[in-house]
């Protein structure tokens, strides 16, 4: 199996140095970037596998670096940050980070969140060979990820996708909260149930005709959510 390439974004050297070794260790190749500039340089360069990335960076910051990532394409992304506020955890998601780890961190629970990335998009790769979901209206198709809406393409972010994957997979099932932290992200221990409530928003924002009154992704209330056809 080819060696898979992490790349280690943080403009702290004792920061970059530890999480490259341990990385090392598990078996990855590692490339460093210490501002925003040398990051996106790398990023073209060496297509890394997973890109690890602190937010408050100098040059071009962590956000703007994951807008334009996402922009172009998936690359799985874990955001460092010295933040706690709940707030830009969500933000941090919501701009289509993968997963978030908070300043300081264990260096061995950081190999862990990054095989469970990387894990999940291997599966993900997998699956694409499904067929597309067709309801009225709407199609889903895993091959080229997107969303079709009464003929418009619809683009999600992996982890949108994967969501909307699941639940219209699905139709009527009702998913608990802790129940798509473990199939779409494939963990419940470290990542908060906000984290579903803010992509099943940013999903019906972009899917739904009127997200306040949506007519695919439904809440049940104090249980989780389903998909409507």
């Amino acid at each position: 199996m080819q060696q898979q390439t992490i790349l280690v974004v943080d403009d702290e050297p004792s920061i970059v140095e530890v999480v490259s070794l341990y990385l090392s260790r598990a078996g990855y190749e590692v490339e460093t970037a210490q501002d925003g500039h040398a990051a996106q340089q790398l990023m073209t360069e060496k297509l890394p596998d997973l890109i690890i990335l602190d937010l408050m960076l100098p040059g071009i910051d962590g956000m703007e670096l994951t807008r334009r990532l996402r922009a172009e394409g998936n690359t799985p992304i874990i955001m460092l940050t010295a933040r706690r506020e709940e707030s830009d955890r969500i933000l941090g998601l919501e701009m289509g980070a993968d997963d978030y780890v908070v300043k300081p961190f264990s260096p061995q629970e950081l190999v862990s969140r990054v095989r469970a990335v990387l894990r999940r998009t291997e599966i993900r790769t997998e699956k694409q060979v499904e067929e597309p979901l067709q309801f009225p209206g709407m199609k889903i198709d895993p091959t080229t990820r997107l969303v079709t809406i009464d003929g418009s393409e619809i683009v999600l972010t992996a982890k949108e996708f994967d969501l909307i994957w699941l639940l219209a997979s699905n139709p009527r099932q009702v998913f608990k909260r802790n129940q798509l932290l473990d199939r779409v992200w494939g963990e419940t221990e470290y990542l908060d149930p906000s984290t579903v409530t803010v992509h099943v928003r940013r999903l019906r924002e972009k899917i739904e005709t009127d997200p306040s009154n949506p007519r695919h992704v439904h809440t049940v209330w104090g249980v989780g959510y389903k998909f409507e056809a």
